[in-house]
C-alpha cells in the first residue's frame, strides 16, 4: 500500500525537486558578476556614469535578455545584420567597435547583469542629537577652562612666593653689602679691553668663525636638496608608480632616447584617465588627501585638455599647465639621461629616490659635483654584452689589475667628461 501510495506521488516530487533545481540554478551570483565585470568591462564601461560606452546601471531593464546576450558576444555581426538598436549604439558612440566576448557564458552574463542591477543597501547611521552633543561640548569646555585658571593662579601665588623668600635670604646673607663693595672694581669689561692677549684671541677666533660660516652658506648656493614645489595639478607618484606599478619610463620615455627625461604630454595622462575620472583608492584623511580632492585634481586634467566626460570627446578649448621644475642642474653641467639609463642601466631610485613613496615629488639627492664624483668611484661599468666596452675594459682591467672596472676608472673623472 506505502509502495502504491508512493509511485503515485512520484511526478509530483520529481517536478517540486527539478522547479527548485532550476530556480537554484538559475540564481544569478553578485560576488562572481562583479569579479567578471572588472575583468571584461571595467575597461570601457562605468555603472552609473557614460565612459567609452554607456553606463551599465539598470541595463537589463533596457534591453531584453537575449538581445544582450547576443550583443555582449558579437556586437560587431548585429550591427552588420542591421538590427535597429545596435545600429543605433554604434551611431551614437561614433562608430566605436565594442570588444566580442565569445568566451561568456549565458550564466556568467546573467552574474555580470546581476551585480550592474545591484544596489546595495543604505547604511544606516545614528547620530548624537545636536543639543546632547552641544551640551557635552561646553561642559568639557568649561572644565578644562577652570582647571587652566587653577593653574594659573598657582603659579602666580608661587612666583610671589618665591620673589618675596629670595629677597629676604638677599638681605640676610649682605648680599647688598658685597654689591657696592664690586661697584668699586674695575668693571669685568674694561679689563678685558685692558689685556691684550684675549683680545687677539678673541679676533682671530672671530675671523675664523666668520669664514667658515660664510664658507658654508655660499656652499649651499644652487643646492636645492629637499625641494618640494606645490604644482599647479597634484600628481601623486606614490599612486601611479607606487600602488599602481607604472613604470617611470611609460611617462618620461624620452629618459631612454634623449638627454632629458622630458615632461610627460597630458595625452599620457588621458591614456588612462579617459576611462578614469573618479579616484577609488586609499585614503590620508590626516593630510587631506580624500576621494573627492584626488578627484578634484583629475577634473583639473580634464580642464586643461578640453575633454568632455559627457560626450567621450575632446572639445578644443585647453589651457596650458605650468608645472613647476624640480630638478635643475646649471649651464655648464651636461648630464644624458639616455646615457644614465639606457648604456649603464643606472634607475631611476638611483638619483631620484624612492619615487614610489613620494606623495609629494621632491629632490632627493644634492646633485653636487661631488656627489657624482663619489657615484663614478663607486659604480661598476656593466660590460656584459657590450661590444663597445670589451676591447677598452680589457686594457683598462690589465691596467689597473682589477676584474671589474668602476665609472671613475672609464674616464669618469675627467673634468670635459661634464663641462665643455
Amino acid at each position: 500500500m506505502f509502495k502504491d501510495s508512493f509511485l503515485a506521488h512520484l511526478p509530483l516530487l520529481l517536478l517540486s525537486f527539478c522547479f527548485s533545481f532550476a530556480v537554484t540554478a538559475q540564481e544569478p551570483d553578485i560576488q562572481k558578476g562583479k569579479a567578471l565585470y572588472n575583468a571584461n568591462c571595467a575597461a570601457c564601461h562605468k555603472l552609473n556614469k557614460r565612459a567609452v560606452g554607456p553606463a551599465l546601471a539598470g541595463v537589463s531593464a533596457k534591453y531584453d535578455k537575449e538581445w544582450l546576450y547576443s550583443w555582449i558576444k558579437n556586437s560587431t555581426a548585429m550591427v552588420k545584420a542591421g538590427d535597429a538598436q545596435a545600429v543605433a549604439i554604434y551611431e551614437e558612440y561614433n562608430g566605436s567597435v565594442m570588444t566580442a566576448f565569445p568566451q561568456l557564458s549565458n550564466e556568467d552574463i546573467d552574474n555580470i547583469l546581476a551585480y550592474t542591477d545591484y544596489t546595495p543597501p543604505a547604511a544606516i547611521t545614528t547620530a548624537m542629537p545636536a543639543a546632547v552633543a552641544q551640551t557635552e561640548n561646553n561642559l568639557t569646555n568649561d572644565l578644562v577652562l577652570s582647571v587652566l585658571l587653577l593653574v594659573l593662579a598657582a603659579l602666580v601665588v608661587m612666583l610671589f612666593l618665591v620673589n618675596k623668600t629670595l629677597k629676604q635670604i638677599a638681605t640676610a646673607n649682605g648680599i647688598e653689602v658685597i654689591k657696592k663693595e664690586k661697584e668699586k672694581r674695575t668693571p669685568l669689561w674694561k679689563a678685558y679691553a685692558q689685556n691684550p692677549f684675549l683680545v687677539f684671541v678673541t679676533v682671530v677666533f672671530l675671523l675664523l668663525s666668520s669664514a667658515y660660516v660664510g664658507y658654508s652658506y655660499l656652499m649651499q648656493v644652487g643646492i636645492d636638496q629637499g625641494y618640494m614645489p606645490i604644482q599647479p595639478i597634484h600628481y601623486s607618484h606614490k599612486i601611479h608608480a607606487g600602488d599602481n606599478q607604472i613604470e617611470c619610463k611609460y611617462c618620461h620615455s624620452s629618459a631612454r632616447v634623449s638627454k632629458h627625461s622630458g615632461i610627460p604630454s597630458l595625452n599620457v595622462c588621458m591614456n588612462c584617465h579617459m576611462n578614469i575620472a573618479e579616484y577609488n583608492g586609499e585614503e590620508d584623511l590626516e593630510k587631506g588627501y580624500t576621494k573627492e580632492f584626488y578627484t578634484n585634481e583629475i577634473k583639473k586634467l580634464y580642464k586643461a585638455v578640453g575633454w568632455d566626460e559627457q560626450t567621450q570627446s575632446y572639445t578644443g578649448d585647453t589651457q596650458p599647465v605650468k608645472w613647476v621644475r624640480i630638478h635643475n642642474l646649471p649651464d655648464f653641467v651636461y648630464f644624458n639621461h639616455a646615457q644614465h639609463v639606457s648604456v649603464a642601466g643606472v634607475e631611476c631610485q638611483k638619483c631620484h629616490g624612492p619615487v614610489e613613496e613620494m606623495e609629494i615629488m621632491y629632490q632627493h639627492a644634492p646633485l653636487t659635483m661631488g656627489w657624482c664624483i663619489n657615484c663614478h668611484r663607486e659604480t661598476n661599468v656593466n660590460v656584459k654584452d657590450n661590444e663597445y666596452y670589451t676591447k677598452i675594459h680589457d686594457e683598462l682591467s690589465k691596467k689597473y689589475g682589477v676584474e671589474k672596472l668602476t665609472a671613475a676608472q672609464m674616464g669618469g673623472l675627467e673634468c670635459g667628461k661634464c663641462h665643455y
